[in-house]
């Protein structure tokens, strides 16, 4: 629990990946927040608009009134403003800690960055290509995989660390486009210890009261997509 006086508020959207990890990082070190959901699609509320004048995105956790943005910038703000809640996150070794942000952000430059393309692509060539990268990202965290944990079950070795935490926002999604589109993107043939991790990690029980249920991802990716396409339709209209 959040002590001395702290209020935590997290403004968010109960799907997205990055408010997800948020989250799993307050579930982790046992910290309570009061989880303010957005309707970034429908209207943003001025409190986001004023917290994040700069992107106007989720998510932003307010400490104590004052807004924090980016979900990783967030995630290690948590793990430095309460030291004594729960387990640490970042490595206390500069060099591991260094690599951790190293490979935190190629989750998200890379490796979510070209999954996502390969879902907007318009031709199958720009599709195969985007999801070419998107596997070769995947052997590289499965490699990173190997080298962090160093034979221990997570990222962070015997307790989950800050890349569990960053692609662990990602768990649910990972789960929701196999029942979408028919396609596991961590295996056992292609990275059978990001397999293992996934299926590890998800067990945990400060994840399960955060991930939202697959099912109502794959209706809400659904709803999105219908309504993209709705607007797209409108658009090209006379």
């Amino acid at each position: 629990m959040a002590g001395g006086g702290d209020e935590l508020k997290l403004l968010g959207l109960w799907a997205s990946p990055f408010v997800l990890r948020v989250k799993l990082a307050l579930s982790i070190k046992g910290l309570s927040y009061e989880d303010v959901e957005e309707d970034i699609f429908g209207g943003k509320s001025e409190l986001l608009l004023n917290s994040n004048p700069v992107h106007k995105k989720v998510p932003v956790l307010l400490h104590n009134g004052k807004p924090i943005c980016d979900s990783q910038i967030i995630v290690q703000y948590i793990d430095e403003a309460f030291p004594g809640s729960g387990p640490s996150l970042l490595p206390t070794d500069p060099l591991e800690r260094a690599v951790a942000r190293f490979w935190a952000a190629y989750v998200d430059d890379k490796l979510l960055a070209s999954w996502l393309q390969s879902g907007k692509s318009k031709t199958e060539e720009e599709k195969a290509e985007a999801f070419k990268q998107t596997l070769m990202a995947v052997e590289n965290m499965e490699r990173t995989f190997n080298e962090c944990s160093k034979g221990k079950p997570f990222f962070g070795g015997d307790s989950v660390g800050y890349l569990d935490v960053t692609l662990g926002g990602l768990v649910a999604w990972l789960h929701a486009a196999e029942k979408l589109h028919g396609v596991r993107l961590f295996d056992a043939t292609r990275s059978p210890l990001l397999e293992a991790w996934l299926e590890r990690f998800g067990e945990l029980e400060a994840v399960k009261v955060v991930l939202p249920d697959v099912d109502s991802l794959v209706e809400y990716a659904k709803q999105r997509q219908a309504a993209e396409a709705a607007a797209a339709a409108d658009a090209g209209g006379n």
